[in-house]
């Protein structure tokens, strides 16, 4: 199959000093190939890609490694939303709601008990959710006959990569097309003392085993964490050094702000941090500087949560030696409209692509898009105007084990192509809001293959409309088990 050679790597020692030689594995690229497609990633989009192109019939394999963060906090199949984005903080976002609610209940002849406390043994209920997502990922890769490797990948040539599982054992994998969709990962501020050593990001905050305590959290991307935080009751304040949510509509953003600071968030705002330090009783001391005045003042905090921004996951993947191109600012892959790099059969979806939104619908559905496109005789290039963010079925419902067998959405379209969308049906949470958003659209004349192509907003109920594909006609089980 392959061409190979043996050359020695070096001279190195082993743990009983003596010496001994790593043989490289050097192989062509000429011959036939393991697989039709790898996809190195286990996130929404690779998931998604492997997937469809296990449907059109190829042979298809995910490799997917999570590197611990510097706190250790480590996850399963899935990547960043199912882990630790969109759904735990949805779910830890409906504590917080319901807490709101409780505090309401009174008003409508509700008697509770005041004052009331939260648990943070929530947490413990979002993980095991978590998990059930991670083996149901694990379950529709077998299902679907798609190899998994839980493996770290890098590029050998164009066509292969060695992959080094935990144990430290190696894997070479071969395919004629290679798409890229790992992600990305907070990012640090290495250059404020104690930022690394005592600090924690997205990464951690929902995998904690004790409550964060009082937070301060660095800075305004993280709103909806602080949210959450205030509503379940801690202590917590957001440090910001300029404007709250830069890029989005600014009233918009002094109102959302308001509602915080008026429901217990407190705000440091134009101010950076400059120092983190851990006092003997194990909490944290920070120094920070007014960018105005110039001043110095310190804080005692529980939990400094990191929010900066994120950075792709490209440095390990040996593309310069494939010659793949990525932007040297940012580290994301170049790529064109059809998501090629500037290797022809390799390519690169979701956060780690350049010019493409860090969000999950789009990379799901530029997923698909892309394996219709190698496999299905498509040309479909995925939309990337008007994308808002989304995902799947009453969230809500999960940890609380609330019964959703009665959660139905019946979209009712003519036979005949285009396929009008004469009505939905929709019973579940918010079902007035949901319907009131599609009814422009029914009104517009929209069909069914547009419905089919809009990107849901993410995570939420009214999404399942634009992931109906299962006709009554033909029988099949209706129910979602998956992004």
């Amino acid at each position: 199959m392959f061409k190979q050679s043996f050359l020695p790597f070096g001279n190195h020692r082993g743990s009983s000093g003596s010496a001994f030689f790593t043989s490289h594995l050097i192989l062509s690229s000429a011959g036939q190939q393991d697989y039709d497609l790898l996809v190195i990633g286990g996130g929404s989009g690779g998931l998604a890609c492997a997937k469809e192109a296990a449907q059109l019939g190829r042979k298809v394999a995910v490799v997917d490694y999570v590197e611990p963060s510097p706190q250790g906090t480590k996850w399963g199949l899935g990547g960043t939303c199912v882990n630790v984005g969109c759904i735990p903080k949805k779910l830890m976002h409906q504590a917080a709601l319901l807490g709101g609610m409780i505090q309401d209940a009174h008003h409508y002849g509700w008697e509770v008990a005041q004052p009331i406390r939260h648990d943070w043994k929530m947490a413990e209920a979002v993980q095991n959710h978590v998990k059930s997502l991670n083996w149901g990922h694990r379950v529709q890769l077998q299902d679907r006959k798609v190899k998994y490797f839980n493996i770290k990948a890098s590029f050998i040539n164009e066509h292969t990569v060695c992959g080094i599982a935990k144990s430290g054992k190696e894997t070479l994998l071969s395919a004629d097309h290679i798409v890229i969709a790992t992600g990305g990962r907070p990012r640090y501020p290495t250059h404020i003392e104690g930022a690394l050593e005592y600090g924690i990001t997205s990464d951690d905050i929902f995998w904690l085993k004790e409550s964060p305590g009082k937070t301060l959290v660095l800075t305004d991307v993280a709103l909806e964490c602080a949210g959450f935080l205030t509503g379940i009751g801690l202590d917590t304040t957001v440090m910001m050094r300029s404007i709250p949510l830069r890029g989005f509509d600014q009233q918009m953003s002094s109102l959302v702000m308001e509602h915080m600071e008026s429901h217990g968030t407190q705000f440091l705002k134009g101010c950076i941090p400059t120092c983190i330090k851990r006092l003997p009783d194990g909490q944290l001391q920070v120094t920070w500087e007014d960018r105005t005045s110039g001043k110095k003042d310190t804080g005692i905090f529980d939990t400094v949560l990191w929010a900066i921004g994120r950075i792709p996951e490209t440095r390990n993947l040996n593309l310069k030696e494939v010659g793949v191109n990525i932007n040297p600012e940012n580290q994301k892959i170049i790529v064109d409209a059809q998501d090629v790099t500037s290797v022809p059969h390799i390519y690169a979806i979701g956060d780690v692509a350049e010019g493409r939104p860090e969000l999950t619908p789009t990379a799901i559905m530029a997923g698909k898009l892309l394996a219709q496109r190698l496999f299905g005789q498509s040309s479909d290039l995925m939309d990337y105007n008007n994308v808002y963010h989304a995902y799947y079925k009453p969230l809500e419902f999960t940890v609380a084990e609330r019964d959703a067998s009665q959660c139905y959405i019946k979209m009712v379209c003519l036979k005949e192509p285009p396929q009008l969308v004469l009505g939905l049906h929709f019973l579940g949470p918010n079902a007035g809001e949901v319907t009131q958003g599609f009814a422009l659209g029914i009104k517009c004349g929209a069909s069914y293959a547009q419905v089919m192509r809009t990107v849901g907003i993410h995570p939420t109920c009214s999404e399942e409309v634009v992931k109906l594909r299962i006709s009554k006609r033909s029988g099949l089980d209706p129910t979602v088990t998956g992004c």
